[in-house]
């Protein structure tokens, strides 16, 4: 009998949420058994009815209130009995290569195996370099100059921290992106899915290092890609930016500090 899954996406007025749900409905959810379950933040009225339209699609709603990224996920998760479960953003496009890929692997990995992530690029195929192979403040905020000069003359530092150099071949990773994470249910389930003190911004790192604390490995899945329309909030507004500061120095005094 072959493994179900549950999708779950968070959305808080996401405008590609519908490029989203029809890509899953288009390409996927046909072939698979597929719960696919929304769970809005408390979005505007007019964005609800048409979010409601897609439930005569076979797609469920939770409304909720914004009480951030990962307590949404874990509203999802709480009511899941599915074997997979997919985490995925609003603004996520997926093919059924794509998605084969990753069940598949899945579906055959042995019982260490805890979390897939694949290859994420922009909408016009350019490679999103989301991986991470270590955490520091340093290369944190380095993102963040807006002097190219700067960048430049540490580009083979960020190129490391950004994994870049990493090969097309399936393997162990550190960190992957709350983008998309395909996981096995019971793998979340086992460290009580996501730290909810995180109200956005690093609830992703803080989920792959309980990942790997509790002896399950994370895979990087190269040959399954998927397109991210990636909003950047923390680099264009304010209170984004608020938002990702706060949460950056929850996680280093949560997991010790590494300045650089």
């Amino acid at each position: 009998m072959k493994s179900t899954v549950t999708v779950s996406i968070v959305t808080y007025n996401s405008p590609y949420i519908f490029k989203t749900l029809d890509s899953w409905i288009d390409n996927v959810m046909n072939d698979y058994d597929i719960s696919l379950v929304i769970h809005d933040n408390g979005s505007d009225a007019d964005y609800l009815k048409k979010l409601e339209e897609y439930e005569n699609k076979g797609i469920t709603i939770v409304k909720g209130t914004n009480q951030g990224f990962g307590h949404g996920h874990n509203q999802v998760l709480t009511q899941t009995t599915s074997d997979f479960f997919v985490i995925c953003n609003p603004d996520i496009l997926i093919t059924k290569e794509a998605f084969e890929t990753l069940y598949d692997f899945l579906e055959n990995s042995d019982d260490k195996v805890g979390m897939l992530t694949p290859k994420t690029v922009n909408p016009d195929g350019q490679v999103q370099y989301l991986i991470r192979r270590k955490l520091d403040v340093f290369d944190y905020m380095l993102r963040f100059v807006p002097f190219g000069f700067v960048k430049k003359m540490f580009n083979k530092r960020l190129s490391y921290y950004e994994c870049r150099d990493l090969s097309d071949e399936r393997q162990v990773i550190q960190y992957g992106s709350g983008a998309f994470m395909f996981t096995k249910t019971q793998v979340i389930k086992e460290i009580d899915g996501f730290d909810e003190r995180f109200f956005m911004y690093f609830e992703d790192n803080d989920l792959c290092d309980r990942i790997r604390k509790n002896g399950n490995e994370i895979y990087y899945i190269p040959d399954a890609t998927v397109t991210h329309f990636y909003g950047k909030e923390s680099h264009r507004s304010l209170r984004g930016f608020k938002i990702f500061m706060k949460s950056m120095a929850q996680y280093f005094n949560k997991w010790g500090w590494r300045l650089f």
